[in-house]
């Protein structure tokens, strides 16, 4: 069987780890593949820490995920590592906490599928994707506690937010590596830059008006870093 999930034990006590897409093939219309995430869930105890980095995916499965995360007994922590996304975005709204790292983007827009009939066809899948929204709303404002027009609105415009927003608006707690972190702020020096890249360019002696000229190129190099 096909897992998009892994668990292991670290540390802190039981990690969960959700890398890639959430994927539909081993989960839709396949009752196994659900009881088998559970299982592997109630397997353990103590809290549990959920890594993301997924751009999504079956919103079925995300629900089935959130859900038995909302029921484990432990308390669980999400941090976000790298994009968290659509379906993913879903399974956040469990974690007791939800940490994300300063580079990482959390994206909510409005679920999509693929229908094929008639017109009466095409307005039963609106209808069916218009409560799949209401379901995902119910997710983010039992996190958030925004207005469920505002989240609404904030899905129809596919919105991605960086850690700070998210955390602005409720989607988050906190990020990774803040205050409590003994790293040195690292700090942007145009004249350090420069001046790195002067020692390491070989020394040839230049004519006046080259070495003139020196800085305009320099500073064109270090606009595309």
């Amino acid at each position: 069987m096909n897992h998009f999930w892994n668990f292991s034990a670290g540390e802190a006590g039981r990690e969960l780890y959700l890398n890639g897409p959430i994927s539909d093939e081993t989960w839709w219309g396949d009752e196994i593949t659900p009881a088998a995430f559970r299982e592997e869930l109630a397997a353990g105890e103590g809290d549990i820490t959920v890594w993301i980095s997924s751009p999504g995916g079956c919103v079925f499965a995300a629900d089935e995920i959130y859900t038995a995360l909302r029921e484990y007994n432990g308390r669980v922590t999400v941090k976000i590592t790298g994009m968290c996304a659509s379906a993913a975005s879903v399974v956040a709204m469990a974690g007791d906490e939800v940490l994300m790292s300063p580079m990482s983007y959390m994206a909510i827009h409005n679920p999509s599928t693929i229908a094929i009939g008639d017109s009466d066809e095409m307005l039963r899948a609106k209808a069916t994707l218009d409560e799949i929204k209401e379901g995902i709303i119910n997710a983010y404002e039992v996190k958030t506690k925004l207005p469920r027009a505002e989240i609404s609105r904030l899905m129809n415009e596919e919105s991605c937010f960086n850690a700070k927003k998210a955390i602005q608006l409720g989607f988050a707690d906190g990020t990774l590596y803040g205050d409590d972190d003994n790293s040195q702020p690292v700090m942007y020096s145009r004249m350090a830059v420069m001046n790195s890249l002067l020692m390491k360019m070989p020394q040839r002696p230049r004519a006046p008006e080259t070495i003139s000229a020196l800085p305009l190129e320099i500073s064109s190099i270090n606009t595309q870093i």
